[in-house]
């Protein structure tokens, strides 16, 4: 493959083990000076150096440390809590409880339901209720030990089957009483054609059970907060967040301070993958103990407080029912979904949602319904986790794709070959889909993996497994109602040539400040070491609303787009009036500009530096805005605007599986992921996601697992029990970057960071099949379930030696 193509005219040579471009057109860069280059993250060398500064680094003059009192029980009410002992401890500041923070909160208006420390009852082991500001962590630590609580137990609500039947009794309420559907977060019911008509019309039609286990983020960093007030009253919260404006929002909100007087500053940011994208408990606490105190305050959470906060992976009781007819079409789908939401809403809602409205692609099928209820459980609450909602849908469909292959006698692949949407189409539940490379992806897989040569034709024990993929690039909808920007940008000009770019963009390891800084130097044609990126800080930088669901590519980077093409215009304007030509003969690029019609005339070739005071003199002092807010999109009907997008991306996984008969040991040897990302700004951070989101799947389908035993009690939070991969697990990830340039995106890119996940789980229990003939619906697929099924085969086979006849 043509690897200079990629990268543009005169670009040099990749790296070696640079991503590979699968599509057609491999020309990602041609006519481009900086997208398509694969550059170093912009904070990269900080973190390598150990020079970033995360949350916990910040230290200030008379700072106290806060310490969370948690309950040991999953559901009571708060009888009495007396803190006058710890109070009276020797160095210890202040001590809060519900009471001084009574407003609900939660990051979706319609369904906040959260305290930042519990005002009248628990809800889960871990819940927060109180918290103590003292000199050190270990004085405050002493300081919880002499905070009295008394309970009234009652009984829990641990199994989300129950919890649906809503049986409520006085001893054993609603988790939150007054709730009009008792245990019920929130159900979704919506069918799209005549589905049992649609099953009808198939050939065959498969039912099945399958189970996706709960997992925790595992980011690096635990959470941590640091807030202080200054003497005019201005109180700063740095945060280890991925939502700054809506934190800012809720945190104003609860403590009663205008958001004018709340600033919030996201620092370096050590892993999130959605689990920090709501508000937490520690963000009001140490706002409020700095307010009281006087003086900063810092809280880091332990390891074991994070799992306790989780707002991990929904757990998800799933019934599929596919119809096919013989020559492989789709007829239909229905599903119906039972989500074990834990203790709050969190992003409940939209979760419920997504359950069912983001399976309609990348596959057409003519009639769909799905009736999805999530339900509050006592078992630390769950939120988003990358790829949030779709993720356990995808693994159940996915396979039962397979199953219905198998059973109609049709290549895995071929397959999903016959049912691709295609592209420039709507789905069948009114999502408009724009670019779609995924027939490319499913070649390039096929291709790279040399299935048709393989796949069934392995040694016993080894096999291969597909499946595909279609996620949002951003939500159409975002949280709270607005026709404001989604996502918006600030440019500064200096005269030494450097620019500056102020977003409220979060990055949160993803590389969005460096998506920024490749926009800038595309567009104005500067060197990357003269762009700096200020981001997510909210006195700073213009509104933007997150890093979640795959937005912040698309959004912020049409949001640079416009902002340098405002600022363009007055260079060039400037230009052209010093030079007098017209503003279309002036050209920027590569630090230089000069006139496109007399370029070898030395007094209209200057520097970039030189273009800019020469703009400032004539335009005023140089700066300039840009915004991006999606299109109106989504059905017209209710939660039709929930799992819009402006953009899709596709996704196709092979993956290799080595099974052990003897232990039930499961081992990945590679796999392949192909993704259409739309163009490839930076393709080696765009082989990044990807890699990591494969893995991220892989790992979650064979090591994690984040459970509660039968008293609500986590089975082990911490790192040392909650098993993890390590680098000796991880396969050999072969990314294969599809490019099929979407008319909407920034140069027409689409997300890369959550998509490339979907496949893995579901690839992986096909390779399974493949490998050894059983089928794994239940995760994770730990070793016990192996030898279990492969029991149950031979037991079956067995049986159906003993009915065959005799000849």
């Amino acid at each position: 493959m043509a690897a200079r193509d990629q990268h543009g005219p005169g670009a040099p040579w990749p790296e070696e083990g640079a991503p590979e471009l699968a599509a057609t057109n491999r020309s990602s860069a041609e006519g481009f000076r900086a997208v398509g280059q694969s550059m170093r993250k912009l904070e990269g060398l900080d973190k390598a150096t150990g020079a970033a500064v995360y949350a916990d680094d910040i230290k200030l003059p008379g700072m106290l440390h806060a310490k969370t009192l948690r309950s040991p029980h999953c559901h009571a009410r708060i009888v009495r809590i007396d803190a006058s002992k710890a109070l009276a401890l020797s160095g210890v500041h202040a001590v809060i409880t519900g009471a001084d923070l009574p407003t609900k909160y939660g990051v979706i208006p319609w369904t906040q339901d959260e305290h930042a420390l519990a005002l009248d009852k628990v809800r889960f082991i871990g819940d927060e209720v109180a918290a103590v500001a003292a000199i050190d962590e270990d004085t405050a630590n002493a300081a919880l030990k002499l905070i009295e609580v008394e309970y009234e137990l009652l009984g829990a609500w641990l199994d989300p089957a129950e919890s649906r039947q809503n049986q409520l009794t006085d001893e054993r309420p609603a988790i939150h009483e007054g709730h009009k559907h008792g245990n019920i977060s929130k159900r979704v019911e919506l069918e799209f054609g005549d589905v049992e008509a649609a099953f009808e019309a198939a050939d065959v039609v498969l039912e099945n059970d399958f189970y996706f286990h709960s997992s925790t983020h595992a980011a690096i960093e635990p959470h941590c907060a640091v807030a202080r007030e200054s003497a005019d009253g201005l109180l700063t919260l740095w945060s280890s967040t991925q939502i700054t404006h809506y934190v800012q929002r809720e945190v104003s909100r609860v403590l009663g301070v205008p958001q004018s007087r709340l600033r919030v500053i996201q620092p370096n940011l050590g892993g999130a993958f959605g689990g920090k994208s709501d508000p937490f408990s520690l963000e009001f606490v140490v706002c409020k103990l700095a307010q009281l105190t006087g003086r900063p305050v810092k809280m880091l959470w332990t390891r074991e407080e994070v799992f306790y906060a989780h707002r991990g992976r929904h757990a998800m009781n799933m019934r599929y029912k596919s119809g096919v007819t013989k020559d492989g079409k789709l007829t239909g789908v229905s599903a119906d979904i039972l989500i074990d939401g834990g203790s709050y809403s969190s992003f409940g809602l939209v979760t419920t949602y997504y359950s069912g409205q983001l399976l309609t692609g990348p596959y057409d099928f003519p009639a769909y319904r799905f009736d999805s209820t999530r339900v509050f459980t006592n078992k630390p609450p769950c939120g988003p986790k990358r790829g949030h909602g779709s993720v356990q849908p995808r693994f159940a469909f996915e396979v039962q794709l397979d199953e219905l292959s198998e059973a109609i006698g049709m290549d895995p692949i071929d397959l999903r070959r016959v049912n691709d949407v295609g592209e420039h189409t709507e789905t069948v539940n009114g999502q408009r889909v724009t670019s779609n490379g995924f027939a490319a992806c499913l070649d390039a897989v096929e291709e790279q993996s040399a299935w048709k040569e393989r796949r069934g034709k392995l040694p016993a024990g080894h096999g291969l497994g597909v499946a595909g993929s279609m996620y949002i690039s951003g939500t159409n909808y975002p949280i709270y109602p607005n026709d404001m920007p989604q996502a918006g940008i600030q440019l500064k000009v200096d005269r030494s040539g450097l620019v500056t770019a102020f977003t409220g963009g979060n990055d949160i390891g993803q590389g969005s400040s460096s998506v920024v800084r490749t926009v800038i130097c595309e567009e104005l044609g500067v060197d990357s070491a003269d762009v700096r990126v200020v981001a997510a800080d909210t006195d700073l930088c213009p509104v933007d609303l997150g890093a979640y669901s795959s937005r912040v590519t698309f959004m912020v980077g049409n949001a640079t787009i416009d902002a340098c093409r405002n600022l363009r215009k007055l260079i060039c304007r400037g230009v052209a009036e010093e030079w007098g030509i017209d503003p279309s003969r002036v050209f920027l690029g590569r630090g230089e500009v000069f006139d496109t019609e007399n370029r070898g005339n030395p007094k209209r070739n200057i520097t970039t530096r030189r273009a800019f005071e020469i703009a400032e003199a004539r335009c005023d002092t140089l700066g300039s805005t840009g915004s991006y807010n999606t299109p109106k999109l989504g059905g017209d009907y209710r939660g039709g605007s929930i799992g819009a997008s402006p953009a899709y991306s596709f996704t196709a996984h092979v993956v290799e599986v080595l099974v052990d008969e003897r232990t039930g040991m499961i081992t990945v040897p590679n796999v392949w992921v192909a993704h259409d990302c739309g163009r490839a700004l930076n393709p080696m951070l765009v082989a990044g996601q990807m890699e990591g989101s494969a893995y991220m799947g892989i790992v979650e389908a064979l090591f994690e697992d984040h459970k509660v035993n039968r008293f609500g009690l986590h089975a082990g939070p911490s790192l040392l029990d909650y098993p993890l991969a390590t680098s000796v697990d991880c396969p050999d990830l072969h990314a294969l970057i599809v490019e099929s340039i979407d008319p909407e995106g920034p140069y027409g890119a689409k997300e890369a960071g959550e998509g490339p996940l979907h496949p893995a789980l579901p690839a992986l229990s096909n390779a399974i099949f493949d490998a050894v003939g059983i089928r794994l619906r239940k995760l994770p697929f730990t070793p016990g379930k192996v030898l279990a099924a492969l029991d149950e085969k031979r037991a079956r086979e067995a049986a159906s030696a003993e009915e065959a006849p005799s000849c």
